[in-house]
């Protein structure tokens, strides 16, 4: 996110070490401790169990995953607070309790809706990191907002597609306080509203041109394919595959086109 093509980014070592950091120990550090509290619920869920929603794994085996956390990710915790001292490790800090506070009891968010939802923001914080790790002037903090909104955005579509399984587990999650054709509508406003954020602070049409495509498939789903209805498994794997290829795109768009780090309005 913070980056531009004029960057040449790919030349510096810290992006690599960067980058395998956020795409293996801190996604670690992130599902591992998901699927450990979430064993009962994963179980009872048919769309787990593959590579692309996730593991469905046994207690007994998740229970040596904080342990390997802490392995994989302690080299890197050290290097990258050498790197960006101070900041660098309020910010890393700030990570691990975002997810012990939405995993762990007595807290637990994750079973506290809308609470859930919210501490989604935590996924902001890759971007600042990236900016404390590469020496990059800090992105607009309209840019974070609108990171936020994405992010609340996607946890939510998570949701519907577990509404039945979670009810199942006895888990309490927004879609199964709200129901499925609300929760629909609650994407629908933070859609709208990202639209308009892209638009106004950013005059991004391309990627407010994709989320109101989105929009407009939602209110078809909604209104006339399939109501209140759920997905079948085959559906929610197309819809893995495509949100998978349109967030590829998505990023390379960002990438191209440095909207979203200066304000245009």
């Amino acid at each position: 996110m913070p980056f531009t093509l004029a960057d040449v980014f790919w030349q510096q070592p810290n992006f690599w070490i960067g980058l395998i950091f956020v795409t293996f120990p801190l996604n670690f550090l992130v599902y591992g401790l998901n699927d450990l509290n979430d064993v009962y619920a994963d179980a009872v869920n048919d769309r787990k169990g593959n590579y692309l929603f996730g593991a469905k794994a046994s207690l007994s085996y998740l229970k040596k995953v904080p342990i390997r956390i802490g392995l994989y990710c302690l080299p890197f915790i050290v290097y990258f607070i050498s790197v960006g001292g101070i900041e660098m490790a309020l910010v890393l800090l700030f990570m691990v309790i975002t997810n012990l506070v939405y995993n762990l009891k007595p807290i637990r968010l994750k079973e506290r809706p809308p609470f859930e939802v919210f501490i989604q923001i935590g996924y902001v914080l890759v971007a600042i990191f990236s900016v404390l790790l590469n020496g990059l002037d800090m992105i607009p903090w309209q840019t974070l907002v609108y990171l936020s909104l994405f992010a609340f955005q996607a946890h939510i579509a998570g949701e519907i597609m577990d509404i039945e399984p979670d009810r199942k587990a006895g888990k309490k999650t927004t879609a199964t306080l709200i129901g499925r054709k609300n929760t629909k509508y609650l994407m629908v406003f933070l859609l709208v509203t990202e639209v308009f954020l892209l638009s106004y602070w950013f005059q991004d049409y391309v990627l407010a041109g994709f989320l109101g495509c989105f929009i407009i498939w939602l209110l078809i789903d909604v209104f006339v394919v399939y109501k209140g209805k759920p997905y079948s498994l085959k559906e929610m794997n197309y819809f893995g595959i495509l949100m998978n290829i349109v967030g590829l795109g998505s990023m390379l768009w960002i990438l191209y086109a440095g909207k979203l780090l200066s304000l245009l309005s």
